[in-house]
């Protein structure tokens, strides 16, 4: 019985990760676009 209730949580987490890697992407990023960096290099100077 341990050994069929291993087996069946070690393929459920291998199914899991299979999904997760191979599924659409489900980010919700907002869509910003290019943002060109418009300020001046400052320099460390000690």
């Amino acid at each position: 019985m341990v050994v069929s209730k291993t087996l069946k949580d070690v393929v459920q987490y291998l199914t899991e990760g299979f999904l997760r890697i191979f599924s659409p992407t489900d980010d919700e990023y907002p869509a910003i676009g290019f943002q060109p960096y418009s300020g001046d290099i400052s320099y460390y100077n000690p």
